[in-house]
């Protein structure tokens, strides 16, 4: 499903326009970039907890020289499934 496709469905759903329904989906995933942003974890009960996980830094291997080089700590984002959200795709 793209972006595109989920408009659709929410806009007919919802019985709004299809701008309305992109305008809504913008926003609730801007919402949810500046909620992680500030350290903030985003729950959607049934659906499922958006957070951040922290990486340590650590040793690697370039692949093409085979010399070691050291990757640094970075934030990345993370997505638990709920619980309803796994009973319904199994």
């Amino acid at each position: 499903m793209t972006k595109a496709d989920l408009t659709d469905a929410v806009a007919s759903n919802a019985k709004i326009s299809k701008a309305t329904a992109g305008k809504a989906i913008d926003t609730c995933v801007r919402h949810i970039i500046k909620a992680l942003k500030k350290g903030d974890k985003v729950t959607l009960v049934g659906f499922g907890t958006f957070s951040i996980s922290k990486r340590k830094a650590r040793k690697g291997r370039n692949p093409k020289t085979g010399a070691e080089i050291k990757i640094p700590a970075t934030k990345v984002p993370k997505f638990t499934a709920g619980k309803a959200l796994k009973s319904a795709v199994k």
